[in-house]
């Protein structure tokens, strides 16, 4: 009888001990040792003046929330989800530097390191990627998804049909040639990890729609198949928490525009301001229609399941923390999800209202006409926030003539030209929403004034941001059509009346280059406009000086929230 019960456990230590390395060899089928950091016991950095003067661009902000009102089993997925979210981090700096576990450690100057971990690297991603560690040169366009020394041309005659997707890094293989690698292979450990955790997070989910969106999202981090987890994610409109996670958006990748970066969002809905936007989703397909361009342009019409919530941000992990930070979401990007649901329009609240008090008022006092700085207010901000967002579902989406979708006929220069999209389509948005008496909470001008004074805001993102870009665009346009008056005290003055034509042609500029899939009109376009001319520097400058940051920075985490 011993004789049997040591031979069982005997067998139950070799297969737990084979399951063990199964899964330790499963994880480790491909190590990428590529990374952008010099070999080096230390860094430090190139002048601890700028770094001191560049940390005190962002302003301090802690993301905080009110959990009561979650079951405790909700409480319990929250925990969950900051250990997933945690790992998205970690692959985030992966593709940005080859990972920080030999960079961070090596910087011995406090401040240094904090900047460091702001910009996610050595290169200060508000002012176009300026290395700021000695040693370090230029930051790659194309990041640690591609060979550093890889040219476009390589990259072109390259023929592998993976190598334009979302989720493949570029890597060389024994013999110097390029091949490509799945983020599920590359990364397979980290994928892992996060996606039993969503499992556990899934088997405590009460309500069926989170459930199944953290099942299929679990499967598509080890299986880079994204598009059930979209689908499903679109359905999930009801639950107390959002989780935004995975390899989403490409503006990391300023090469090609290709490839995704990992983040994660934790959200808490707030109901009161989520209430107030649930009329709008059902106008989306009839205002694609009124948009002022021909019919081919306007052609892929939005769906119009599509949500508009607003939420509690508790927690931001890897690219949408990097440098400037988001304040609203319009997810999923993927084109057939958009045809079939549309996307879904996620306002963070509490992180916008904290860019509005600690940057956006304080621009409007120094740039704005005092007579028109009434019109500056947190809801035209919102709206026009969360109708850009709107805009990114609105327009056309795939080319007229065969090139594909727009992102991949425009390549690197897409983001910036549909961020620009994005923006003047959501002050377009706006304007008609007044006219139909939708929007009723103060007036149409509120929304300009706030407009305008935000493209001093975001114009201070630097040309190395797709957001910034666009802001430069704007105001190079608007500048030519003499949208504003520049006053002797050095304010700013709109004009309604110009604003709104220049509204509308912009708009249809965009919407033509995008449908048209030209990408050397867009190339030209922004290596052009997407410069900041002496009269705004200057203005930009107004600002520094007068110490009015730049975006902000968070504490977060469980403890925020009143989790141990």
């Amino acid at each position: 009888m011993k004789t049997k019960i040591f031979l069982l456990i005997a067998s139950i230590v070799i297969g737990v001990i084979t399951i063990s390395c199964q899964q330790e060899e499963s994880c480790k089928k491909y190590n990428d040792k590529q990374t952008l950091i010099p070999s080096k016991k230390a860094f430090e950095a190139s002048s601890a003046e700028y770094v001191n003067e560049r940390l005190a661009i962002y302003a301090p902000f802690e993301l905080t929330a009110d959990i009561s009102h979650l079951s405790e089993k909700e409480v319990e997925i929250v925990g969950i989800l900051f250990k997933v979210a945690r790992i998205m981090d970690g692959l985030f700096w992966q593709q940005t530097i080859g990972g920080k576990a030999d960079f961070i450690p090596a910087i011995a100057d406090k401040n240094t390191k904090r900047f460091a971990r702001i910009n996610y690297g050595p290169w200060d991603r508000l002012n176009n990627n300026k290395p700021f560690i000695a040693g370090v040169g230029e930051k790659p366009r194309g990041a640690n998804f591609y060979p550093a020394d890889m040219t476009k041309e390589e990259f072109e005659t390259f023929d592998d049909p993976n190598k334009t997707s979302l989720y493949t890094l570029i890597r060389r293989d024994e013999n110097g040639s390029l091949k490509t690698v799945w983020y599920h292979e590359a990364y397979s450990c980290e994928l892992q990890e996060a996606s039993g955790l969503l499992k556990e997070a899934a088997a405590l989910a009460e309500d069926p729609g989170l459930k199944k969106y953290l099942e299929l999202r679990a499967e598509a981090l080890v299986s880079d198949n994204y598009q059930p987890s979209d689908f499903a994610w679109m359905e999930m409109q009801n639950t107390n928490i959002d989780f935004v996670v995975g390899a989403i958006e490409n503006y990391e990748d300023a090469l090609f525009g290709y490839k995704a970066a990992y983040e994660s969002f934790i959200l808490l809905k707030d109901v009161e301001w989520s209430k107030k936007l649930e009329k709008f989703s059902s106008m989306l397909p009839d205002l694609q229609k009124g948009l002022p361009v021909d019919d081919e342009y306007k052609k892929d019409v939005p769906g119009s399941k599509a949500d508009m919530n607003a939420y509690d941000v508790i927690y931001y992990a890897g690219d949408c923390n990097a440098g400037s930070k988001t304040i609203a979401i319009n997810l999923p990007n993927d084109e057939e999800v958009h045809v079939k649901y549309g996307s879904r329009k996620l306002q963070l609240k509490n992180a916008m209202k904290a860019k509005f008090d600690k940057i956006l008022l304080p621009i409007s006092e120094l740039l704005i006409d005092p007579d028109q700085r009434k019109y500056i207010t947190f809801t035209a901000f919102f709206e026009n926030t969360m109708f850009h967002e709107v805009g990114h579902a609105m327009g056309i989406k795939n080319t007229l003539n065969g090139k594909g979708t727009a992102r991949e006929a425009l390549k690197e220069q897409y983001s910036a030209i549909e961020e620009g999209k994005a923006d003047i389509m959501g002050l377009y948005l706006v304007t008609k929403l007044y006219e139909m008496g939708e929007l009723t909470e103060g007036e149409v001008m509120d929304n300009y004034v706030t407009f305008f004074a935000g493209i001093f805001r975001s114009s201070r993102f630097g040309a190395a941001s797709s957001h910034g870009k666009a802001n430069m665009m704007r105001f190079n346009y608007f500048k030519e059509h003499e949208v504003f008056t520049t006053n002797e005290d050095g304010t700013y003055t709109v004009n309604f009346e110009k604003m709104q034509i220049a509204m509308v042609s912009l708009m249809q500029k965009i919407l033509l280059i995008q449908g048209n899939g030209d990408y050397e009109a867009a190339k030209a376009w922004v290596e052009e406009a997407a410069m900041i001319p002496p009269d705004l520097q200057a203005d930009l400058s107004r600002l520094n000086s007068s110490n009015i940051p730049v975006d902000i920075t968070f504490k977060q985490g469980p403890t925020s929230i009143g989790l141990k």
